[in-house]
């Protein structure tokens, strides 16, 4: 794993992919990134793990008595077998927290618990925050007028479950897409149809 800057060569050969330009039949990055098994991972918005981090992830590989969790990022997440209440399939989505960080950046969770079903999303690790809002509100917000489980990892990745994902979705792109913007608040209120923590109904 290295960082490359703007303009430096990744592959010799020409690979479109995001963030990226071709030239001269070699494959180059566009961004500050971290280069790792060829997959390149763009530096801006990055997560820095955190000890109490809560973080959703999804399981990578089972070696046995240690998950191998995605994390959305350059960091790898392990969880070993007796933090964990029942058996992890390869695929299965986690929310877990953050119980240290060793020399080499991988990342020890634990207190894991299991989201069966839903949907998995990710946004700018640098988003959660607005997308969780102060005390919650924002969050508090999205969950009562989407009706929906929302599960909310510092690290970028999101679980969404219930009969309204869509609008979850399009809810939380919204908070992602204008975080930098004021009356945001009040504009996903409208949007969810909520009011003071309450759906609003037509009497």
């Amino acid at each position: 794993m290295k960082i490359v800057l703007p303009g430096d060569e990744i592959l010799d050969r020409p690979i479109h992919m995001e963030n990226t330009f071709v030239e001269n039949n070699k494959t180059y990055t566009a961004v500050l990134a971290m280069l790792h098994d060829d997959k390149l991972i763009p530096l801006e918005g990055l997560w820095y793990p955190k000890v109490g981090d809560k973080v959703v992830g999804r399981v990578e590989e089972d070696k046995f008595s240690i998950y191998e969790i995605d994390l959305n990022g350059p960091y790898s997440g392990l969880l070993i077998s007796k933090f964990v209440k029942s058996p992890l399939l390869v695929g299965d989505i986690i929310e877990a927290t953050v119980k240290e960080i060793d020399r080499y950046n991988t990342i020890i969770l634990y207190k894991s618990r299991k989201l069966y079903g839903g949907k998995l999303i990710s946004v700018k690790p640098s988003k959660i925050p607005r997308i969780i809002g102060r005390n919650n509100t924002m969050l508090k917000q999205l969950i009562e007028g989407t009706k929906c489980n929302i599960s909310v990892g510092a690290n970028g990745y999101i679980w969404i479950k219930g009969n309204n994902i869509h609008l979850a979705i399009k809810a939380i792109t919204k908070i992602a897409k204008e975080a930098h913007t004021g009356g945001l608040t009040n504009r996903i209120s409208d949007m969810l149809g909520v009011k003071n923590g309450e759906t609003t109904t037509n009497s």
